[in-house]
This record gives C-alpha cells, sequence and structure tokens, in this order.
C-alpha cells in the first residue's frame, strides 16, 4: 500500500509538472509568436521603405544618435544586451522588461537607416525578456526561471526564422557548450511550435532553401567539402576576432556612445559609396538568396564582415547571426567554384558552418542544416558542424558563454569564449 501510495504520489507530481510547462509553453509562444512575427513584419517593412526611399541610408548616423539616446533613456545596471540573457539562463540575473521594446525599437533604427546587423539578438533578447517576466509574474522558482527564459529566446527565434527545432536546441545548447539542460527542452520545443504557428497565421514563411543537394557524394566531393568546412572554421574566427577588436578600439577611441554611433554611422556611408552597392546594408538576405543560386562576388564575404563589424561596434542594434549567414554562404559559394564543387551547395556549406563556428552550437547547427536544406546530404552536413566546431577553437560571438567541455578531449575546462 505504501510502494502504491508513493508511486502515486510521484506520477502526480510529473503530470502537475507537465501540466504546469505546458501552460506557461503557450503563454510565452503565443506571446513570443505574436511578438516575434510583428518584429519580423516591422523588419520587412522598414527595409522595403528604405530600398524605395533612397536617401534614408544617409540618415544611418543620425539613427545612431537616435538608438544611444533611447538607450540612455532608459539604461539600468549592468548592460542591455544578448550576453545579460544568457547570463540569466546560468544565473540570478534580472532580465528587465525594458531590454524587449528597447531593442525592438533599435534593431528596427538600424535597418531603417542601413545598418548591417542581423535580428536574432533581437530575437533572444526578446524572447528572454517575456520569458524571465512571464515567470516573474506567476511566481516561478529561481530554477524554473532560467528555463522559461529559454523558452522565451526559442519562441522568438522560432517566429522570426520558422525554424522551431533549431530555435529549441540553440537555446538548451548556447549558454554552457557540452552541457544541456534536458528538463527544459519540452518547454523549449513547446513554445517553439506554438510560435512557429503564429507566424505562419501573421502569412510569415520559415526560411528554406530547396534543391541543394550533391546527387553523388564521392570521396573526391566529400573531401572538398571538408577542406570548405575548415575554411569556414577560419572565417568565423576572424569574424569574431574583429567584432570583439573593433568593440574595443571603437569604445576606447570615442568614450562618448553619441560621437561612437555617429563616427561608425558615417564609416557605413563612406564604404558603401566606395564599394558602389548597397547589398552590405541591412541584412543581405536577397545576397544569401543569389548565393545559393550560385552567385556571390568573390569579395563580398569580406566586405559583410567589415560593415557587420563596424555596425555592431558603434552601437547599433540587431544580432550578428544574419550576418554569419551573408558571410558563410558568400565564402562558401566563392570557394565551392574555386575548389571545383557545386557553388550552390557550397553555399549551404558555407552557411551551415559559419554559423556554426561562431555560436559553437553543433547541434543546432546540424538541425538547422535539415530544416532549411532537407535531409538527403544531412549526414555530410553533421560532419560539417563538428569540424568547424573544433576548428573554430575557443573563439565566440557571447563573451558569456562558456565552453564547458574541451574541444580536443574530455577535460573539462569551463572556458569563457574568446
Amino acid at each position: 500500500m505504501e510502494l502504491f501510495k508513493t508511486t502515486f504520489v510521484q506520477a502526480f507530481g510529473y503530470v502537475k509538472a507537465l501540466v504546469k510547462w505546458l501552460t506557461l509553453s503557450l503563454l510565452v509562444g503565443v506571446i513570443g509568436g505574436v511578438v516575434g512575427s510583428v518584429f519580423h513584419l516591422s523588419i520587412d517593412y522598414v527595409t522595403e521603405l528604405r530600398t524605395e526611399i533612397h536617401w534614408l541610408v544617409y540618415l544611418l548616423p543620425v539613427g545612431g544618435l537616435a538608438i544611444a539616446g533611447i538607450y540612455a533613456l532608459f539604461r539600468s545596471k549592468g548592460t542591455l544586451d544578448t550576453n545579460r540573457v544568457l547570463d540569466a539562463v546560468r544565473q540570478e540575473e534580472k532580465v528587465p522588461l525594458v531590454m524587449a521594446p528597447l531593442i525592438f525599437i533599435g534593431t528596427v533604427i538600424t535597418h531603417l537607416f542601413g545598418g548591417s546587423a542581423g535580428r536574432e539578438g533581437a530575437a533572444l533578447q526578446l524572447g528572454g525578456s517575456i520569458g524571465y517576466n512571464v515567470g516573474r509574474a506567476v511566481r516561478l522558482r529561481k530554477h524554473d526561471i532560467h528555463m522559461i527564459v529559454m523558452a522565451g529566446m526559442s519562441a522568438v527565434f522560432s517566429a522570426l526564422f520558422g525554424t522551431p527545432l533549431t530555435a529549441a536546441i540553440f537555446s538548451l545548447e548556447v549558454t554552457n557548450v557540452g552541457t544541456m539542460r534536458y528538463g527544459a527542452f519540452l518547454p523549449c520545443i513547446a513554445s517553439s511550435i506554438v510560435a512557429a504557428h503564429i507566424a505562419k497565421v501573421f502569412g510569415l514563411s520559415a526560411v528554406t532553401f530547396a534543391g541543394l543537394s550533391l546527387s553523388n557524394v564521392t570521396l573526391d566531393s566529400a573531401a572538398k567539402v571538408i577542406f570548405l568546412a575548415v575554411l569556414c572554421a577560419l572565417v568565423s574566427i576572424l569574424f569574431c576576432f574583429l567584432i570583439k577588436q573593433c568593440e574595443h578600439l571603437m569604445g576606447k577611441c570615442f568614450k562618448n556612445r553619441y560621437l561612437r554611433s555617429f563616427v561608425g554611422g558615417t564609416i557605413i556611408i563612406v564604404l558603401m559609396l566606395l564599394v558602389g552597392t548597397r547589398d552590405y546594408n541591412g541584412a543581405g538576405m536577397d545576397v544569401v538568396a543569389k548565393a545559393m543560386a550560385g552567385e556571390a562576388r568573390p569579395e563580398a564575404f569580406f566586405l559583410k564582415i567589415i560593415f557587420t563589424v563596424i555596425t555592431i561596434a558603434a552601437g547599433f542594434k540587431g544580432g550578428e547571426i544574419v550576418p554569419t549567414f551573408f558571410i558563410g554562404a558568400t565564402f562558401g559559394c566563392t570557394m565551392g567554384t574555386l575548389i571545383g564543387l557545386d557553388a550552390g551547395f557550397a553555399a549551404a556549406v558555407g552557411f551551415v558552418a559559419v554559423f556554426c563556428g561562431v555560436v559553437n552550437c553543433p547541434m543546432a547547427s546540424c538541425i538547422l542544416a535539415l530544416e532549411v536544406f532537407g535531409s538527403e546530404n544531412i549526414l555530410l552536413f553533421a560532419v560539417v558542424c563538428a569540424i568547424s566546431y573544433m576548428m573554430s577553437g575557443y573563439s565566440g560571438l557571447y563573451k558569456s558563454q562558456t565552453i564547458v567541455y574541451s574541444k580536443l578531449g574530455e577535460e573539462q575546462v569551463d572556458m569563457p569564449t574568446k
């Protein structure tokens, strides 16, 4: 009888937890899906506006001043960026609700005036802020707050990219590389699925590229893919190094945030005029699509690195992941042509490999390849992710990210990314 009672109590506890997390995931998924979808539509709208009204790009320095002013008005203790959200997953870090509107407005301004930035930084900050404050509102325990923050990150990421499984695994993997909190898998995947469906209601489609596969994988083509993955890892190291060095340099040379934003915006305009194209302003997903079709300028990947590094270092908002897709796809397309690999497929390899190198999330990168490019060459993409992860060393975009285990063995290193 006592055994039956104990078993019943344990079963009831599991059912109670299941109901709790499904309910909270639904709530966070709906809120994250709506906010992410509105954010997605806002970015699309201002991007189209910038394309139609050509002179808007010349107001980028003014946009930088506006962003600096908005953040100065609402600045709380500590920085309001993606690293703060990652810290909230690991420790008792607060994620203020004001972070959500700030990153929303800041990213929209950046894209309106042609800063070279993405949107995943906004996704993680929006989602983290939503999850954290929902958790506080329903008075979750401290450890449960960490889980609901990850669920919020998953929801908005999923709404923006239409890749719910990638969003869930990325949120689990990105903070402490080498360990996953599997208990958070249910809220992360549930909120991701809900948010993805909300995005579809808003008429948004997932990021996918069809027909990019190797119909005949030979030893020669596999060797070329492996070689390309190694090169992409080196590109990811370069990108992370330049971002952190430029942020340090800009902060040292221009201690005043207003001056830093104005100068950075001005440099972007000068560079745009020098290269004679606006391909490097904004996210550049149209250029990514061209690379997948086998068309990319050889210098495109490096110019995108320069534009993005300056944009982020100057204090503009958005994120680095979509620029990473641009860099990887154009680099892969260019190198594929040089080494005799199908240019479109090589662009897909670059897309996944550089992403993996900068975020240090091999599992999420494999799932990204599956959701974006399909399953036909998933084993080859898995090899690409494994190589890029190992060869990118301990570099990374997020300073709050920790590499728990060595990339070369089983030693526990607990090393922050460089």
